[in-house]
């Protein structure tokens, strides 16, 4: 009889990746994963293995370069956020047809926050990228979904690592996957000198016209303009990230997972979707880690 497993994936960006590798690893170790409980980029993968679809869904996931990163970002400008998502979402929908959470073999759960309320917002049965939608809004970046009176962000902002949704099954245990783990100073790297430059050349064709001119005088100030903006995702980036690792050590503190791997948070950045194969080595190197 297989071990059975309830799997609790957390928020972290691109380190989600490593949840592909997780699964996998679980699977070929002879575990049955009878749950599974994802915020923001956790939902996401937990979301599309429940449906049957990670196997397309890694082998686009783990092929994206920069460019092709950026060519899924539709930007806008408005006070809630600088991208709407429908493009991104457009593409997982491409990958996997429509999903209802409900028709899923292995019950799923999408965590959200609702800002207006101030209350988290589970996902069990509906559209499945309705509920990867909210989930993933990180505040600022991604413009809120808004439904029914509330308006929704990533879980992460009030349950980055949800172990506490679980019902453990008797015999059952229940492995979470922490992507903001203790950072490892062997993924401590300089920043690709090209990188911020490339960034603002894209971030820079998507102003409006409005925003642009083509008065001289006027373009050292567009690009001093320019960035700024990216030190202020860096800095909602950062913020983010402090509040989901302290929210996380609450959590695993006051609800124990029987495991729990780790991911260390400087393994990628939490837009580093072009470094895929990498971040998934990364993930099994922590399962094998955990797991002995």
């Amino acid at each position: 009889m297989k071990k059975k497993v309830h799997l609790v994936l957390g928020s972290g960006g691109a380190r989600g990746i490593a949840h592909i590798a997780v699964i996998e690893e679980l699977e070929k170790a002879g575990y049955e994963i009878i749950e599974v409980i994802g915020c923001s980029m956790g939902a996401v993968v937990g979301g599309i293995f429940a449906a049957g679809h990670l196997p397309e869904y890694k082998k686009w996931i783990t092929g994206l370069s920069r460019r092709g990163v950026f060519d899924l970002l539709d930007f806008t400008f408005t006070k809630q956020g600088f991208v709407k998502g429908e493009k991104l979402f457009a593409k997982h929908l491409d990958l996997t047809g429509n999903e209802n959470i409900e028709e899923f073999e292995i019950p799923f759960t999408a965590v959200a926050t609702d800002m207006r309320h101030h209350e988290e917002v589970l996902f069990r049965s509906g559209d499945l990228y309705k509920a990867l939608r909210a989930s993933v809004s990180m505040p600022g970046f991604f413009v809120p979904v808004v439904e029914d009176g509330k308006v929704l962000v990533d879980g992460g902002v009030l349950n980055p690592l949800p172990i506490n949704l679980v019902k453990k099954e008797k015999g059952a245990i229940i492995v979470a996957v922490n992507l903001n783990g203790r950072p490892d100073p062997k993924y401590d790297k300089k920043p690709e000198p090209d990188k911020l430059e490339e960034m603002q050349k894209w971030f820079g064709k998507m102003l409006p016209d409005s925003m642009k001119s083509n008065r001289k005088t006027k373009a050292k100030a567009e690009l001093s303009a320019v960035e700024e903006s990216f030190s202020l995702i860096e800095l909602m980036d950062s913020s983010f990230s402090f509040t989901q690792d302290r929210l996380t050590e609450l959590i695993i503190e006051m609800h124990k997972p029987d495991k729990l791997i780790e991911i260390p948070r400087n393994a990628c950045g939490v837009f580093d979707f072009d470094q895929g194969k990498r971040v998934y080595d990364i993930g099994r190197e922590a399962f094998v880690k955990a797991f002995g």
